[in-house]
């Protein structure tokens, strides 16, 4: 039997993921990490992307996530997130949507507060259509 770890990811509003995994993959905000069992501790901030689980069975699980902290310890990784939800439940209209008002809010800024916004959201936004475009090439 592989070993494995625990994995529990929490938005502000519910659990969106809590089960044993081999592996995941997370988009940290020094790049992309990746957690296998017995891992080292770490505490790391996470930039707008896919997290990504290989399960037990070997099928990945993705899930987005706005950003938010990683704790991982040596049996147990705990993602707490603004904004985290299931790939396939994310909107390609929508995130299209936020994409272009983020950028011509980028165009039209007015102060250094409404700039960091602007490219928050379109971080945001790219994240979820990078995700959603991984998706289409697995065939989900």
């Amino acid at each position: 039997m592989a070993m494995t770890i625990h994995v529990d990811i929490v938005s502000a509003e519910q659990a969106i993921y809590s089960g044993t995994a081999e592996s995941l993959i997370a988009p940290a905000s020094m790049g992309e990490v990746g957690i296998y069992p017995r891992h080292t501790q770490m505490l790391t901030s996470l930039k707008p992307g896919e997290v990504r689980i290989t399960t037990q069975s070997g099928e990945e699980e993705a899930i987005y996530v706005s950003g938010g902290m990683m704790e991982v310890q040596p049996h147990m990784v705990t993602i707490l997130s603004d904004t985290a939800m299931r790939a396939s439940d994310l909107d390609e209209a929508a995130a299209l949507a936020a994409k272009e008002a983020a950028e011509q809010a980028l165009k039209d800024r007015q102060g250094e507060m409404e700039l960091a916004e602007a490219q928050s959201q379109l971080a945001q936004a790219v994240a979820q259509l990078q995700t959603i475009k991984r998706m289409r090439k697995k065939g989900r």
